[in-house]
């Protein structure tokens, strides 16, 4: 194993336990205060984001760098091209930190959902914490299914629209590091 790759690891042990934190205070503080419909709501938004990013990590690994250059002129191209470059890294970061964050959160949130029902019958409450949580890993897992296929299928769409999002979005990561490689 390489010694960067050893580097990355670290970094993103470190990122994704600072993240893990932050969340869960903030789900842990929020959750309790949420109506069913909110609460609801926030579990539905963590599976769409898990599901988001596992597609952009599969897109970034399962595409042929050779097959951005198609898009050479488009907005995006840059931004694109480090990605892919960077293939390991993303991957590690949308699939893992960001996507396994969510799960757990929504898994986090559903038990959350079970408890503000204050459901006194043993019973009922058993059912419900089951329906709930299967509910929550069958909607994660066939979503992450149907977009993997799709990531796949159309990794060039997926990692030039991504690029092409990065590129133009007020937070901008890589416009840095565009500029620092162009001089």
């Amino acid at each position: 194993m390489k010694k960067n790759s050893l580097r990355w690891a670290y970094k993103t042990l470190v990122l994704s336990v600072a993240l893990s934190i932050f969340f869960s205070i903030v789900s842990q503080s929020l959750f309790p205060k949420l109506s069913y419909f909110l609460s609801i709501f926030v579990i539905l938004f963590f599976i769409f984001v898990s599901i988001i990013f596992d597609m952009i990590g599969v897109a970034v690994t399962t595409i042929e760098t050779s097959k951005l250059q198609k898009f050479v002129d488009q907005k995006g191209y840059n931004t694109a091209k480090i990605l892919c470059n960077n293939r390991e890294k993303v991957s590690s970061f949308c699939a893992d930190v960001v996507g396994d964050i969510c799960g757990i959160l929504s898994g986090a949130g559903g038990v959350s959902l079970t408890v503000n029902m204050q459901i006194s019958n043993p019973n009922v409450y058993f059912i419900t914490t089951c329906l709930i949580s299967s509910l929550i890993a069958g909607l994660t897992i066939f979503g992450k299914a149907v977009m993997k296929t799709f990531a796949v299928e159309k990794c060039e769409v997926v990692v030039m629209k991504i690029g092409s999002l990065l590129e133009t979005s007020p937070f901008a990561i890589f416009k840095r590091k565009q500029k620092k490689s162009k001089k």
